[in-house]
């Protein structure tokens, strides 16, 4: 069975500027969402996604390690070329999908030559495993097979380079099923929440907590609404939260059993296992004595913020 080629329409990205960049990314599903709205991000859930399609503002969520994955990008691809012996080229574009205009991709690298795009990834060491024995991180593999989606091509390269540790590549080969499924649940994503503006569900991921700690920062003063539908869950969360203490009290046990053997040594191993119990000196700020000794100087240094905090109480 023949694949339709795929179509779609270019923005040139060449010159344009990081605000105007980050306002074309919200008018639709990039590649590095795509793993996100299926719930395999360990740092981003589909909530994220949703706040930042349709937030009013154009924010920058850039950090450390995102710059240094940026800037060793040129790295990263003249590895893959010396590894492979492939040549590649910027695309100094951003692709939409025709049939699916929901569907962008913004691309590190098209392979000359070929039908096949590269997708360029820095990892630090403590991450290595992730990428043993020709493994993707699921995330990453997904990122790869919306970029075919959007722009077609058949092949899709991934190099990632381990920091202090190594470079490595695998090739992806395009999935109909895959593919397919893909589209499906980014079409029902943005039909099903971002046009409607209907937040999804929460998904319990640490991700949807700061997605949520962000968007609903601050609490309005003595407001209040009835808690209504929420009993069944409430009474699991407390059978969830007997059943925890429950298991931290048999962990503690264990380590208590293990502490007691090893006494003022500082490792114990064998094996399979090794347990250090260290010494960590730690040095804090007496805040109350500065405080009442030095005020003028507590007041220079002292700062607010807000945060809210979630308790809840059987009534």
């Amino acid at each position: 069975m023949c694949r339709a080629v795929s179509t779609y329409s270019t923005i040139s990205t060449a010159g344009l500027s990081r605000e105007d960049w980050l306002r074309e990314r919200r008018t639709g599903i990039g590649g590095s969402d795509a793993g996100a709205i299926c719930g395999l991000n360990p740092y981003s859930s589909p909530m994220d996604v949703y706040l930042d399609k349709t937030s009013e503002e154009v924010s920058d969520k850039d950090n450390e390690a995102m710059r240094q994955g940026r800037d060793l990008e040129e790295y990263v691809a003249r590895r893959f070329m010396e590894e492979s012996g492939l040549r590649v080229r910027r695309s100094n574009k951003m692709y939409r999908s025709v049939d699916h205009p929901f569907m962008l991709a913004d691309v590190d690298r098209l392979v000359v030559g070929e039908d096949a795009g590269l997708e360029c990834k820095t990892a630090s060491a403590y991450n290595a495993d992730k990428w043993e024995d020709g493994r993707i991180p699921p995330h990453y593999l997904i990122q790869c097979l919306h970029y075919m989606a959007v722009t077609g091509r058949r092949t899709w390269y991934i190099a990632v380079v381990i920091l202090g540790s190594g470079f490595r590549y695998q090739r992806i080969d395009w999935d109909e099923g895959a593919i397919r499924d893909l589209t499906a649940i980014e079409r029902a994503f943005w039909e099903q929440c971002v046009t409607p503006r209907v937040m999804p569900a929460p998904d319990g991921s640490k991700a949807c907590g700061e997605a949520l700690a962000r968007y609903f920062h601050t609490a309005r003063k003595k407001s209040a609404i009835p808690l209504v539908g929420f009993d069944e869950e409430l009474a699991r969360r407390e059978e969830l939260l007997q059943a925890i203490d429950r298991m931290q009290q048999e962990q503690r046990r264990i380590e208590q059993g293990i502490k007691c053997a090893m006494g003022d040594n500082e490792l114990a191993f064998n094996d399979k296992y090794k347990v250090s119990w260290s010494n960590v000196d730690t040095t804090k700020l007496d805040t109350k004595r500065m405080k009442e000794e030095e005020p003028d100087l507590y007041r220079r240094f002292a700062k607010t913020t807000t945060s809210r905090r979630f308790t809840i109480k059987v009534a």
